[in-house]
Formats: C-alpha cells, sequence, structure tokens
C-alpha cells in the first residue's frame, strides 16, 4: 500500500500528534553539522500511521527537488525547529536520490530506489543490515520496514519532545443581573378643608320720630311726590374654594457603578527540568 502524507491519513495531525506544534517548515542540516539543506515540506506515514519519511525540499542544495528522509535517518531538535539528516550527509547524495513528487504515489518501487541510495551512504549498523535485507532476499509480498531498522526506528533520545507546564492564575470577571429597579407613580387621596370668610350687605331702614315732629311747616316745604326717591346697591360675597394642580418635586432616576477589589488565593504549580548526569558528559542547556 502506497504511502500517505500526514495530512490526509490524519487532517488534525497538530493537536493529535504533535500537541498543537508542526514539523512542517523545521530547517533541516546535513548530518550533525550546521550546513543548511532545506526545511522540512511533509511528511509520510504508512497505513498504520507510523511515521515512515520526511520530505525535505533541499532547496539550499538543488532548486526546486523535494527528497525522502527515513525517519530513522533524522534527529529533532523541537527548541530549535531543526532537523539535522544524520542519513543526508552530502550534496551528491542528495543528487542520487529520486525527487519526490506529490502526484505520484510512493510505492514498495520508489521506496526501493530510495532505501538503495541511504543503504549505500549509510553507517555501519544500516550497511550490516543491508546486508542481511539484499534485494535477493526479499520481494513487495514479505519486506518488512524492520528488515532496514537503522532507516526506520525512532530513537526516543533523539525524537521525544518533552514539554513542561506551569500553571497560571488567571482572574476574569463576569456580569450577571442580580435584580432590576422600577420606578412608578400612585395616587393618593386626602380630604382638604378650607374657610373662607364672606361679607354681606343689607339694607336697615330705620323709622323714628323727628325731633320736630309735630311742627307746623310753612306754604311751599312740604314737597309731595309719588314713586322712588332712593336708591342703595346691595353686594354680597360668595365663597370660590377650588383645587389646582401644582409641581411639588422633581425625582432624577440614574445608575452609579460601585468598585471594589475581590481578592483570590491560588497555589500555583510549575515543573522544572531535572537533569541528572552520570560521569562528565557535556550537556548544553539552553532556552531559545
Amino acid at each position: 500500500m502506497a504511502l500517505q502524507r500526514i495530512a490526509d491519513f490524519e487532517p488534525n495531525y497538530k493537536e493529535e500528534i504533535f500537541a498543537g506544534d508542526d514539523i512542517k517548515g523545521f530547517d533541516v542540516y546535513a548530518g550533525d553539522s550546521d550546513e543548511k539543506v532545506g526545511t522540512v515540506y511533509d511528511a509520510l506515514v504508512d497505513e498504520t500511521g507510523r511515521f515512515r519519511y520526511l520530505v525535505v525540499d533541499t532547496g539550499i542544495w538543488i532548486f526546486g527537488k523535494k527528497v525522502l528522509l527515513p525517519i530513522g535517518s533524522a534527529r529533532f531538535d523541537y527548541g530549535a525547529h531543526r532537523v539535522y539528516a544524520t542519513g543526508l550527509r552530502s550534496k551528491a547524495q542528495a543528487e542520487q536520490l529520486p525527487a519526490y513528487n506529490e502526484l505520484e504515489p510512493v510505492d514498495y518501487d520508489r521506496e526501493e530506489q530510495v532505501r538503495g541510495v541511504y543503504r549505500n551512504q549509510g553507517t555501519a549498523a544500516s550497511t550490516a543490515a543491508a546486508s542481511k535485507a539484499t534485494p535477493a532476499s526479499y520481494d513487495r509480498s514479505n519486506y518488512s520496514y524492520d528488515m532496514d531498522r537503522p532507516l526506520y526506528e525512532t530513537n526516543e533520545q533523539n525524537h521525544q519532545n518533552l514539554k513542561l507546564y506551569e500553571e497560571r492564575l488567571v482572574a476574569n470577571k463576569q456580569r450577571a443581573k442580580t435584580g432590576e429597579v422600577a420606578v412608578g407613580k400612585r395616587v393618593e387621596t386626602e380630604t382638604a378643608r378650607a374657610s373662607v370668610p364672606i361679607e354681606k350687605e343689607r339694607v336697615v331702614i330705620e323709622r323714628v320720630t323727628p325731633v320736630e315732629a309735630g311742627r307746623v311747616v310753612s306754604v311751599g316745604e312740604a314737597d309731595f311726590q309719588s314713586g322712588e326717591v332712593a336708591r342703595m346697591e346691595v353686594y354680597e360675597e360668595t365663597a370660590d374654594i377650588h383645587k389646582e394642580a401644582y409641581v411639588r418635586e422633581e425625582v432624577n432616576v440614574r445608575k452609579e457603578v460601585v468598585r471594589s477589589t475581590v481578592d483570590g488565593e491560588e497555589t500555583l504549580r510549575r515543573e522544572e527540568l531535572d537533569i541528572q548526569t552520570d560521569g562528565t558528559p557535556v550537556v548544553d542547556n539552553k532556552t531559545i
């Protein structure tokens, strides 16, 4: 069965396999040197999901050519985003490798071409394995990747990705409705009393006996007549008690924000790297 690109086998491979990281784009260096070959273009897995090859874009050496690097011939430095191609040591070797074309399937025949180059250029271990697994001793029906363990066996010391975790105190706030205030009006009634003093006029007619009563008046002094002889207007006050509406007070409704600080306390944990050595090895412990 032909190999698959990692994204075709597992679309969410970044989260499922690399915990959010991605080896695509890692810089590739020849052997253990600082000679840059190119970058990781892709990765190929078999039907079980095991890594078999990295697709290396050798644009630094050979423009436009992509080649396959067996996963066992690679050493990862996740912190520096680097891959050291321990099995790819020279431009001449890259020229011997067949070019990778993502439109063509990577089948058994193509893999044999790739394996042939790495066996011839490999280390003593891979050469010894190749001597046991010669093309005459197997074919596509009985070949197993275990026959070329140096090419496909991953070394956990070279491939493990160790992450150190720490806890952080996160302070957030949420806005929740705690109630509401409704302001309305109601009408209350009461009975009010008012007193208004009023005046009325009345006409008083008094008839009295004059002092000269019985005196004889002279001729012409007496004026006998009939009809109205006097007029007097009479007034009175009436009470006008009624009600009128006035503004008693104004009410302003508004909100004010009262601020306060809420303190919280938690115990935070953090992982630190504990390096134990035996003997006098040289350990380059640096943060990138």
